[in-house]
């Protein structure tokens, strides 16, 4: 008989060691992050969306809001607080895929990049790199997703009344009845303006991390060196306004595009009717709520992170 082949019995110890090389508590960090940063904050994205396609032509149904306080009344006293949590099961699931993979993907990258060298400094070329491969392919993977939290957020009427040909029940009904009707096309809607969007997370990224550098070099200590809570919140707050200010109006066409109430040609045509009949501030369209909504969720989810992330370095036996 045949002995096997010191390939054949080293497969299983080359799988074992691959697996303990992954990094998952990044893929915890980025879940628990988006989830909880959700629950807190999803009537404000709520009220963005809505604000983005709010066009002040075509669709005449759409409820009219004053500012972001009134909408959150509005919408409270015609739904009742349930009414606030519109599209939060896809929301969740969304947000927490999309930072548990954008996490998992971009310290994977970045671990290949400078070979396991925590202390090795990338530069913001290596880190843009990292983040948009990170960034493509969990937008591969999520944009379904999203497609139906922005179709519940605008579901406005209820299903005796409504004005929609297609009522969504859930994010279910939502993903099978987007597929039955539109196919797949109809889930990866807003695909194009998210590839775009990819700069946004690169450009937050590279920000982040140049600042956690600048301040470690400022300070003379390791780059990898654990800062405090205060530090990272604005790092976190300042490198999320620089990305956000910079690359929002991918934001609004892909919210019209995802619109189940609209019927655009495609991105051209889309920012065609926008500069026609809104001009340049159509394209920032909600961009105040948008600021006020995700500087404290992306504070939550990056404390969330490095806490999470640095676990093993905060355990008393550590510190012995």
């Amino acid at each position: 008989m045949a002995r096997p082949s010191m390939d054949t019995d080293t497969r299983p110890t080359r799988l074992y060691s691959a697996l303990r090389n992954i990094k998952w508590e990044y893929l915890v960090a980025g879940i628990s992050g988006g989830v909880v940063s959700t629950l807190v904050l999803h009537p404000l994205d709520l009220v963005k969306i809505r604000f983005q396609v709010n066009e002040g032509y075509g669709v005449t149904n759409r409820p009219k809001y004053n500012g972001i306080v009134h909408a959150l009344r509005s919408i409270a006293r015609s739904d009742g607080f349930v009414g606030l949590y519109q599209g939060v099961t896809p929301n969740i699931w969304g947000a927490g895929m999309s930072w548990g993979l954008y996490f998992f993907f971009y310290n994977s990258i970045k671990t290949k990049l400078n070979e396991g060298d925590s202390k090795r400094n990338l530069g913001p070329g290596y880190h843009i790199m990292a983040a948009t491969g990170a960034g493509f392919t969990t937008l591969v993977l999520t944009n379904p997703i999203w497609v139906t939290k922005t179709r519940l957020c605008l579901q406005y009427d209820k299903p005796a009344v409504s004005t929609s040909s297609v009522h969504y029940k859930g994010m279910l009904d939502a993903l099978f009845k987007i597929y039955k009707f539109e196919g797949i096309r109809g889930l990866y809607k807003g695909f194009v303006p998210g590839v775009f969007g990819i700069s946004h997370g690169a450009l937050q990224f590279m920000a982040y991390e140049e600042m956690k550098t600048l301040y470690n070099t400022y300070r003379n200590q390791p780059i990898d060196t654990r800062l405090g809570s205060a530090e990272y919140v604005v790092f976190a707050a300042l490198s999320k306004m620089f990305a956000a200010t910079t690359t929002y109006p991918y934001q609004v066409l892909r919210s019209r595009i995802q619109d189940q109430h609209r019927d655009y040609g495609n991105i051209r045509d889309i920012v065609r009717q926008i500069f026609k009949y809104e001009g340049i501030r159509g394209l920032y369209k909600g961009l105040g709520i948008y600021l006020w909504h995700v500087t404290p969720n992306i504070c939550i989810v990056f404390l969330l992170y490095e806490y999470i992330t640095n676990w093993k370095s905060n355990r008393p036996d550590n510190h012995s």
